[in-house]
């Protein structure tokens, strides 16, 4: 079955249908990982967006429930150049065409993503939409009509509800503010020994303070930081009583709390292949991304350290307060996908829970 997509500048690519057959808004991102794309489609981080995959060849290991990172696809629609149609993997269970059917998700292949991919990289992200069965010039002017993604608030539709409990039996309690959390920073912490409970992102902290934690972590999650105010107003009344940890968007709240300013990215950093650089120990290593927003580090107030930036871009990768028990990292340490290199945020977190 024919689709297309269409972007809001007026470009306008026809491709193949897979997934459900329906249309897709959204703002469009690549993601250059050359594996990885089931985590990918269900990282609630990718929330609001239409996901462009930059490797030729998608879908050929299939899908295994195991490497989901939520509890379901998450992405608004999918872009490739070719989709596997038979995986081969003794792990697989299913096809990506059948994982997005049943998530309700389209795709389209056939798509020229090297262009694409240059052209987001030129002009910057841009809205997008996928259709099938949509006339060309509708396609493009929903495209171009849909909201920004600054305009959309788009956290309380991947957190939990209501406090979870993941017990791991160890002696520490950690309540960690589910912004959309990545299932692997969960596992994280959990293999630490670390008991974890779950909260909605607009949960009060004074509700936090009496579970009596010993530490909170802000997770990661979608769309501009400075919409998210309420994680933001908690932040502020639980510094200086707790020790914390943000991850992605948890670290841009941690630094919209202390009064600094974030700013979005031209194309954002999507993939496992970024490279990090540690201020304290000069040790370079490679992380995996994923965010469209960055802390201004111009705005940082006294306290503050960068202790990692971006040898790409020289944005801020890494921060710590030099008198409060604060870290964050704006790279996803957890991985999944991507190189173990970063695991270490974790342990650091742990030493400052044993204080």
């Amino acid at each position: 079955m024919k689709a297309a997509l269409a972007l809001e500048d007026g470009t306008y690519l026809e491709g193949e249908a897979f997934g459900a057959e329906k249309t897709a808004l959204g703002e469009i991102v690549f993601c250059t990982s050359m594996t990885g794309y089931v985590e990918a489609l269900t990282d609630p981080s990718y929330k609001g967006q239409i996901l462009m995959m930059t490797y030729p060849l998608i879908g050929n290991y299939g899908v295994c429930r195991e490497d989901f990172e939520s509890d379901g696809v998450k992405v608004e629609g999918f872009v490739v150049r070719e989709l596997c149609k038979r995986p081969s993997n003794w792990r697989s269970e299913m096809s990506v065409d059948e994982l997005l059917k049943e998530y309700g998700v389209v795709g389209i292949q056939g798509i020229d993503t090297r262009m694409l991919t240059k052209k987001i990289r030129i002009y910057g992200s841009m809205k997008a939409a996928i259709g099938v069965g949509v006339e060309r010039e509708k396609l493009i002017r929903m495209a171009r009509d849909q909201p920004f993604i600054s305009d959309i608030d788009l956290v309380d539709k991947v957190c939990v509800k209501e406090p979870k409990r993941l017990e791991a039996k160890g002696k520490f309690e950690v309540v960690l503010i589910d912004c959309g959390v990545k299932m692997s920073i969960v596992r994280q912490l959990l293999k630490r020994g670390i008991n974890l409970t779950l909260v909605p992102y607009n949960y009060p902290a004074d509700k936090i303070l009496e579970m009596n934690p010993d530490g909170v972590f802000i997770s990661n999650g979608p769309g501009d930081p400075a919409r998210v105010k309420e994680t933001i107003g908690t932040i502020r009344r639980l510094i200086g009583k707790l020790p914390m940890a943000g991850i992605c968007l948890g670290h841009q709240l941690m630094a919209l709390a202390f009064g600094a300013k974030t700013f979005k990215l031209k194309f954002g950093h999507h993939g496992s292949n970024q490279p990090t650089k540690d201020l304290e120990t000069g040790r370079v290593f490679i992380s995996s991304q994923n965010h469209n927003f960055a802390v201004d580090e111009k705005t940082l107030p006294k306290g503050f350290e960068v202790t990692q930036i971006n040898l790409n871009d020289r944005t801020v990768e890494g921060l710590k307060h030099n008198e409060l028990p604060i870290i964050t990292v704006q790279y996803h340490p957890e991985a999944g996908p991507g190189p173990h290199d970063t695991y270490f945020f974790f342990d650091r977190f742990l030493d400052l829970l044993r204080g």
